[in-house]
């Protein structure tokens, strides 16, 4: 086999286990329903639901990072929007929290009464949200798990005596888009049978009837009582209302009238089911199959559709024309999809048509009454609501889904990635790039937030660091996050309540503010502008940027400031955590070091007998263990002061006392037990007091990672390669940012800022 041969055969085999679609007899339909009962019996609204948690990432509907946020689940929607999409939607928490909910509604069976009408600005993404939407529900409709099934009919032409000549009626399709709508018309002609298929004649229900709606509706329940054995299955199916349909839909008029003839011809109803069947639904927006997408601009098809090929077959198989082979364009997203791509010019029409259509579930084709159940959606700006929220009986029959601007900035940060590429975080700081997001963010989010107000009882405790819109606040909540910096008292009021409430509230926001095609303008323009340079971008950089633009008056008052205040804080606290690299055993050998250190001069070099280090003991040993004590604004005097106290105690009461007559260890004293509590209570707080009047350690900082970083003694040593590696392993830093975030907490005086 050749290589090109070998190719086309995995082509062909691939192509064979994805596109075709055998039918089945009627039996064997029903073999599988019972086996598979909520595989098989699942109409549009369960398919749907199915699709959306097939695709969906959300382990044990896992809740966002903190516990605490209850309304904030975290799904995963990249599978859903974003993977195999020419262009990715990026759905941010809140959308993704309300369109699950959406979702979760159709599981239950209470809103197949509705249409659908996602509403957002311009600019909001709402036209790819819905085009990558429909395209993975026709690719879940082509795997495994999203088969569906659909009426085939598979006519024997022997046991129906064969065709015979007659004259023969065929509707033609109208589609006449400047006429009023007319009765279907009629002509005439002679049918030429010879063409026609010798053994079988075989077509889908064009309605894509369900199978199990060829049972009659009065023997339905106990036929499929009889029929499934699983009994949780069961009680769903008799007892819920997602499973209604299954027992109270009937199927479409081509299938009944041909029923019905069948049974005439045959007299026997087992007889005319081995002639019916199923095959695989097939969902085919390009054909409207299944799917229809219809644009605002798209005219609108009047007349009914037929198949002059099925109808002349159907006529001189069955002796008769009463079996009418038509249907409305409708009936082609029956069990499907209808889409309304922004409700104005013929959209606005459509719109008013389905309102019929859904309250009653049926609509006319000609004199024969059509039965529709369709998942109905649209997309909406707001200015066009005007088109049917005065409509009464549209109030009830219309459920709106926001589809803002991003209002989570880790949300717009992964916009700029897609659109930028993903390496462009090694060009900022840590940080800056996210408050370049919270900068556009801002922009859409109202100022007053009230139940933010009546949460934070003292705001002047954050007032160092926090707007007075509480903006950086409610943004860490859009995101998912409760930040650290919020006090204990804040943290327990921050009940379900309050959140509840405020996601409320961002039901108003992002409809306002700078659009996501306006946002990625501002962000080309500034990364064009740095994002070229040979050192990182920095907030400095930032803050110059939009402060100096004229996209500064749009955004709130302060809010840069405020922004730049919180950055100085988060990166003070990084600092402090990443020089603050002690756990209990560091802790305790420090404090019997220096327990030990203090019997002698300095100058001196000892190999303490309690761990076993051997310690240069200077003055700037001692000071920088004092200052962890005794905090930052000690003075020298109290430092001193304190040292000969330590060693009084240490003397007369640890080691003639509790060492030498008790024999306790150095740690199991009253005196190390003291210092431990209070060393460990202050390290952390205070933790660069030491360093940022040491111009040495300033000094190391820049020269680590050279040659001339060997010069700085043991000590200073150990410090700065601590505090570069941790601000690298714990918050994502490389090399040259840790150093140059660094020397900006020691020249910005940030630990005497906080």
């Amino acid at each position: 086999m050749t290589h090109t041969r070998k190719a086309l055969h995995q082509l062909g085999e691939k192509l064979r286990n994805k596109e075709l679609r055998p039918s089945m007899n009627f039996e064997a339909f029903l073999d599988l329903a019972k086996e598979q009962p909520t595989h098989i019996f699942r109409d549009i609204f369960q398919l749907f639901y199915d699709m959306v948690h097939f695709y969906v990432d959300s382990p044990k509907n896992e809740k966002s990072s903190d516990e605490q946020l209850m309304h904030l689940e975290q799904y995963q929607y990249a599978n859903l929007f974003e993977k195999d999409c020419d262009n990715p939607f990026f759905s941010d928490r809140l959308f993704a929290g309300r369109f699950m909910k959406l979702t979760d509604g159709f599981k239950k069976g209470v809103q197949n009464k509705n249409i659908f009408l996602f509403e957002g600005p311009p600019g909001s993404g709402k036209s790819t949200f819905l085009n990558n939407l429909l395209q993975k529900f026709e690719a879940y409709a082509h795997t495994q798990a999203g088969t569906s099934y659909e009426v085939h009919w598979k006519l024997n032409v022997a046991k129906l005596g064969g065709y015979q000549y007659i004259d023969s009626l065929v509707q033609h399709l109208s589609i006449e888009n400047d006429e009023p709508e007319t009765e279907a018309r009629y002509t005439p002609f002679k049918i030429q049978t010879e063409s026609f298929p010798v053994e079988f004649v075989e077509f889908s229900c064009p309605n894509h009837d369900h199978p199990i709606l060829l049972i009659p509706k009065s023997f339905r329940a106990d036929f499929l009582d009889e029929l499934i054995t699983d009994q949780a299955f069961k009680e769903a199916l008799f007892h819920e209302k997602e499973y209604e349909w299954v027992l109270k839909d009937t199927a479409c008029s081509i299938c009944t009238s041909l029923y019905t003839h069948l049974l005439d011809i045959l007299a026997d109803p087992l007889a005319v089911l081995e002639m019916a069947g199923a095959r695989k639904a097939v969902y085919n927006r390009q054909f409207g199959e299944g799917v229809t997408v219809f644009n605002s601009s798209d005219p609108i098809y009047k007349g009914y559709i037929t198949s002059p090929t099925i109808q002349s077959m159907l006529n001189a198989l069955l002796k008769t024309d009463k079996v009418n082979y038509i249907h409305s364009n409708l009936a082609r997203t029956n069990n499907g999809i209808l889409a309304l791509m922004d409700i104005k010019e013929h959209n606005v029409k459509r719109l008013m048509k389905l309102h019929g259509i859904i309250s009653d579930g049926v609509h006319k084709v000609g004199l024969i009454e059509e039965r529709i159940k369709s998942l109905f959606v649209g997309l909406v700006n707001p200015q066009d609501k005007f088109h049917y929220e005065d409509i009464p009986s549209f109030k009830d029959r219309i459920i709106n889904l926001n589809v803002p601007y991003v209002l989570d900035y880790k949300t717009e940060v992964r916009i700029y990635h897609n659109k930028f590429g993903e390496n462009i975080d090694q060009l900022f700081l840590p940080q800056v790039l996210d408050n370049i997001a919270k900068i556009i963010v801002s922009s859409r989010l109202h100022q007053d937030s009230p139940t933010i107000r009546k949460w934070i009882k003292s705001p002047e405790r954050y007032s160092k660091y926090l707007d007075e819109n509480y903006l950086l606040l409610k943004m860490e909540i859009y995101a998912g996050n409760i930040p650290n910096w919020l006090s204990d008292e804040d943290l327990k009021r921050f009940d379900q309540r309050t959140q509840k409430k405020i996601m409320e509230e961002s039901e108003l926001e992002g409809h306002f503010g700078f659009s996501g095609r306006q946002s990625l303008n501002i962000f080309n323009s500034f990364f064009t502008k740095y994002g070229k340079g040979d050192k990182l971008i920095t907030m400095d950089t930032v803050e110059a940027y939009f402060s100096k633009n004229p996209l500064h008056e749009e955004l709130p008052e302060g809010f840069i400031k405020s922004l730049r205040d919180l950055y100085d804080f988060e990166v003070l606290q990084q600092i402090k955590e990443s020089i603050y690299a002690y756990n209990h055993e560091n802790i305790s050998k420090d404090i019997q070091n220096y327990l030990f250190a203090i019997n002698f001069e300095i100058g001196d070099t000892k190999t303490s007998p309690y761990t076993q280090d051997i310690l240069e003991i200077t003055e700037e040993y001692f000071r920088k263990f004092e200052t962890i004590i005794l905090g930052a604004d000690s003075s020298r005097r109290t430092q001193i002061s304190f040292r000969r106290d330590v060693l009084t105690e240490y003397i007369t009461e640890t080691l003639a006392q509790e060492l030498q007559l008790e024999g306790r260890a150095l740690t199991e004293s009253q005196q190390f037990k003291k210092l431990f509590e209070k060393y460990t209570q202050n390290l952390k707080e205070n933790v660069l007091a030491v360093y940022l009047s040491n111009e040495n350690f300033r000094r190391a900082i820049l020269d680590y990672g050279k040659k001339s970083f060997e010069k700085y003694d043991k000590r200073i040593k150990q410090d700065v390669q601590t505090l570069i590696k941790n601000l690298q392993n714990k918050f994502k830093y490389d090399e040259e940012g840790a150093k140059q975030v660094s020397i900006y907490a020691i020249d910005k005086n940030l630990a005497d800022k906080y």
